[in-house]
């Protein structure tokens, strides 16, 4: 399966192709903003790379949150109209499950910094998720993460992982600056089409003014 996938959700944009195991092409840029400019030309420059037109695609898969507000809409829209303009599925994909998988089996803890001394926060072990994706206090989330690691030492992956780390014991410290869309493509694959829809786990920072 041709499946194309795209993370625009933190300081990142990152686009793949794969054909089932195999990746014929990726590209990553960092980028605190700017996602909405550098999507389509990436998204193109990765199929050019891979010697593919857009309509041998079979699905698409995109990272649905948390994150950016203005990141995950941006990823999120242009695939949703990608998808419908090729008539093919599209898939969502949480950012802290692609962040996680991007680590492998064993105990690990996705954490996104939410700002405001929160971190956005899932755990899984075996791959399997063992907590919902949630926004927690900083303090709050490195309890969370002892209790539901018994005793075990997990990895800890994302931009939030060195904020945790610095009250729950790791066995390993990541940051990559946003989700691998390999991982995200890769996901989409394994999973049954359905309503693809933004994961907020907190209302946005702006505000209108008074």
């Amino acid at each position: 399966m041709i499946v194309l996938g795209l993370d625009t959700c933190l300081a990142a944009c990152s686009v793949a192709v794969i054909d089932g195991a195999r990746v014929l092409a990726h590209r990553s840029e960092a980028m605190a903003r700017g996602h909405q400019e550098r999507l389509a030309p990436m998204a193109q420059a990765v199929m050019a790379d891979a010697g593919l037109g857009f309509d041998e695609l079979e699905r698409v898969g995109v990272t649905i949150g948390p994150g950016s507000f203005t990141g995950l809409r941006v990823g999120v829209a242009f695939a949703k109209g990608l998808s419908a303009a090729l008539g093919v599925p599209l898939i969502g994909v949480g950012v802290l499950e692609a962040l996680a998988a991007e680590v492998g089996d064993g105990l690990v803890f996705a954490a996104v910094d939410a700002r405001r001394d929160q971190l956005y926060l899932q755990g899984f072990d075996g791959g399997r998720s063992i907590m919902a994706p949630d926004a927690l206090e900083i303090g709050t989330a490195a309890a969370r993460v002892a209790e539901l690691a018994a005793g075990r030492t997990p990895v800890l992956v994302g931009t939030g992982a060195p904020l945790l780390a610095a009250l729950a014991a790791a066995a390993q410290v990541l940051t990559p600056e946003g989700a691998d869309a390999r991982c995200v493509a890769r996901l989409a694959a394994a999973r049954a089409p359905a309503p693809v829809r933004p994961l907020y786990l907190r209302a946005p920072d702006a505000r209108l003014p008074a």
